[in-house]
């Protein structure tokens, strides 16, 4: 029994999903400090993220620490489709923005 001492039982994953259902309060701090003192369970997560959709490259690179290129070819090794563009029609536009912004402020100290 003490070989899966560290091993969560499936009971005991079933209360933690109906804990972080009933109070996400209570665990999240938990969570948060988890992932970010582990770096194996951070990066199983942003790469999740990534894959799903739910962030983009340079968001992942944000939160791995590292540049987008690096990540970028750190995905190339690993089989991972680095994904160009925006996902969809309200991530192009703000693509569009930050560059006119980028453009915006980089004539603005042109002038000063």
């Amino acid at each position: 029994m003490e070989a899966n001492a560290s091993v969560l039982e499936g009971w005991e994953l079933d209360q933690l999903f109906k804990l972080w259902e009933r109070q996400p309060d209570l665990l999240a701090p938990v969570v948060k400090r988890l992932v970010q003192e582990n770096k194996d369970i951070r990066w199983s997560m942003v790469v999740g993220a990534y894959e799903d959709r739910q962030i983009n490259l340079g968001k992942a690179a944000e939160l791995l620490g590292v540049t987008e290129i690096e990540l970028r070819q750190r995905f190339i090794e690993l089989g991972i489709p680095p994904r160009v563009g925006p996902a969809d029609l309200a991530e192009a536009r703000a693509e569009i923005e930050a560059v006119r912004a980028w453009f915006a402020d980089a004539a603005d100290e042109g002038c000063s």
